[in-house]
C-alpha cells in the first residue's frame, strides 16, 4: 500500500508510515503528522489481493482521519477490484460478494475510487464516486501491441459473450483494422468447469490477441487456445489486464506465445518469467 500527499501546488509526495503485524495477526499502522502539515489530498493506491491487506487499508483511514481530524479528503486507487468476479448469485446459499466489498469500500467514505477494467458494470454500479478506467486506456499504453493491432496484423478474439463488448470498442479504436471473432464457452455452474469452446469464424493461418480482464488459473485461455491451435492460429497472444496466473505460466506454454498484462495485482518485479513465454508487464 501506498500513501500520497498531494499540496496546494498539485505536487505528489509519498506518505510515509510505519506498519507491522502483531502475533496475533492484528494489523497495526502509524503516520507522521509532519507529513501531513501541507496536505490538501491524500491519495491511497492499495492491492487488496488479501484479507490483511483489506484490514491494513481499514486502519490507514482511520489513523490518517484522526490524524487530521477528518479534514482531508481521502482518495483510493485499487486497480483489481476484489470480489469483482462474484457479481451474481448463480447457486442458492451463495453471497453476492462484490455487493459484500463494496459495502466495505463506500463505509470508509473516499471522496473518490478509481478501479481499473471492472469485470462487469455491477461493481461500478456498486461503489460510490467510482471512476472505472478502461480496459483499452490501458492496452493504449502498450506502444507494440499498439502498433500490431493498427496494421490489422491481429485478429481480435472474444473468448466469450461477457467480453465481446470490450473487444468491438478495441477493434474501433483501430479504424476496424483488426478483425474480430468471437469464441464461446460452455461452463457447469456447480464446479465451474468449461465443457466446450466453440470459435464462430475462420482462423486458419492468422495472428490472433485473445482481450480478456482476469486471467486467475488460466483455464478459460487454455481450452481456447487449444481450439485456436486446432483451427490454424499460427500465433497466439493474451492481453489481461488482471495477470493473477495463480498456475503460473508454464501452463500456458505450448499454446500462447505472448502475454501482455499490467501491474494491477502485484508489482512487475513479483512476475515469475516463463523462457517460452514472451511477458510484457504494462506498468502503469
Amino acid at each position: 500500500m501506498n500513501v500520497f500527499s498531494h499540496d496546494l501546488s498539485g505536487n505528489k509526495t509519498v506518505f510515509n508510515y510505519d506498519t507491522f503485524t502483531f502475533s496475533g495477526g492484528e494489523e497495526h499502522i502509524r503516520f507522521n503528522i509532519e507529513d501531513m502539515l501541507t496536505s490538501v489530498k491524500i491519495e491511497i493506491f492499495a492491492r487488496l489481493t488479501s484479507s490483511s491487506q483489506i484490514v491494513k487499508l481499514m486502519v490507514a483511514v482511520d489513523a490518517l482521519r484522526r490524524l487530521s481530524n477528518d479534514s482531508i479528503p481521502i482518495e483510493l486507487v485499487i486497480p483489481y477490484f476484489p470480489y469483482a468476479r462474484q457479481d451474481r448469485v448463480c447457486v442458492e446459499g451463495e453471497a453476492l460478494g462484490a455487493s459484500v466489498m463494496a459495502n466495505f469500500i463506500n463505509q470508509l467514505n473516499f471522496s473518490k475510487i478509481t478501479i481499473w477494467d471492472a469485470h462487469s458494470d455491477v461493481s461500478p454500479a456498486l461503489l460510490h464516486r467510482v471512476v472505472n478506467i478502461p480496459q483499452l486506456s490501458l492496452l493504449m499504453r502498450c506502444e507494440e501491441l499498439c502498433q500490431r493491432l493498427a496494421t490489422g496484423e491481429l485478429t481480435l478474439i472474444s473468448p466469450d459473450a461477457g467480453a465481446s463488448k470490450k473487444t468491438i470498442k478495441i477493434a474501433e479504436a483501430f479504424k476496424g483494422e483488426p478483425e474480430v471473432i468471437q469464441a464461446q464457452k460452455i461452463r457447469d455452474l456447480k464446479s465451474g468447469d468449461i465443457i466446450s469452446t466453440e470459435i464462430i469464424g475462420d482462423v486458419q493461418g492468422k495472428k490472433v490477441l485473445i482481450a480478456d480482464d482476469i486471467c486467475d488459473g488460466g483455464r478459460t485461455f487454455i481450452e481456447l487456445a487449444k481450439v485456436l491451435r486446432a483451427k490454424g492460429a499460427i500465433e497466439i497472444s493474451l492481453f489481461i489486464t488482471h495477470g493473477i496466473f495463480s498456475k503460473g505460466l508454464a501452463v500456458f506454454e505450448g499454446l500462447i506465445d505472448t502475454i501482455y498484462t499490467t501491474d494491477s495485482f502485484k508489482p512487475a518485479a513479483e512476475f515469475t518469467q516463463s523462457k517460452n513465454i514472451n511477458l510484457h508487464i504494462i506498468e502503469m
